[in-house]
């Protein structure tokens, strides 16, 4: 007898190889994905949604186009896009950008006390008319507060919350996830689904951010050498 779906399982913050702090291979991302029976995932890498056009178009699992862009006031997500964001922008325009093309605003780590690209407050509170995800658990926050905090903040503005993995490597991916009610993966759809979501949150170890590190330190000398 058939059954209907009525979950899939998700995570909207997700970085490749074409992010700057990651070495994951885009053919590795998505078998790891599959291997961990993920099935809707937000490709976010770092001011660019190419590696997110190159897995949309090759994988069997559906790819979300997202963006984590380096607004002039701290890191934003874009999901949904349809072109790229331009960086350096001040919160207020980059988040008009995103709505421009019909796609959401995420707010990733907003109260992490130890990322260098934290949204500032001021624009944090500028914008909130405008989000539509704050991240309320990251599984690279440090802190158990800093996602308390987040969760907070979404609910004093009723802000959906999503939780999510901030995978960067292979080890990360299938760890933190949602079960979303199926939903016809248009944004609004997207978004209503997102809201009656079932989370499995796994903290990653501190230690992850020193790899991060060094990843990004090993690209950047690449890069000189060529």
């Amino acid at each position: 007898m058939y059954m209907e779906k009525i979950a899939l399982k998700t995570d909207i913050h997700m970085h490749t190889e074409f992010s700057p702090d990651s070495s994951t291979k885009l053919e590795d991302f998505l078998k790891r994905c599959m291997q961990r029976g993920l099935e809707s995932v937000a490709v976010t890498d770092h001011n660019t949604i190419d590696g997110a056009l190159a897995l949309r178009d090759i994988a069997p699992i559906d790819i979300i186009v997202g963006e984590e862009i380096k607004s002039r006031d701290g890191d934003i997500i874009g999901l949904f896009l349809n072109k790229p964001i331009p960086g350096g922008l001040p919160a207020l325009e980059t988040v008009h950008i995103i709505k421009d093309q019909g796609g959401l605003v995420s707010i990733p780590h907003p109260f992490d006390h130890f990322r260098r690209l934290v949204i500032r407050k001021e624009a944090l509170n500028l914008i909130v008319p405008y989000i539509d995800i704050i991240e309320g658990f990251n599984a690279r926050n440090n802190l158990n507060q800093d996602n308390i905090t987040a969760q907070q903040f979404a609910k004093k503005h009723g802000i959906i919350t999503a939780s999510v993995s901030d995978s960067h490597t292979l080890f990360e991916i299938g760890r933190t996830y949602m079960d979303l009610p199926d939903h016809d993966h248009t944004p609004a759809g997207f978004l209503d689904s997102l809201s009656n979501a079932n989370a499995v949150c796994r903290k990653t170890t501190p230690l992850i951010h020193l790899l991060t590190t060094l990843t990004k330190t090993r690209n950047k000398l690449k890069g000189l050498l060529h």
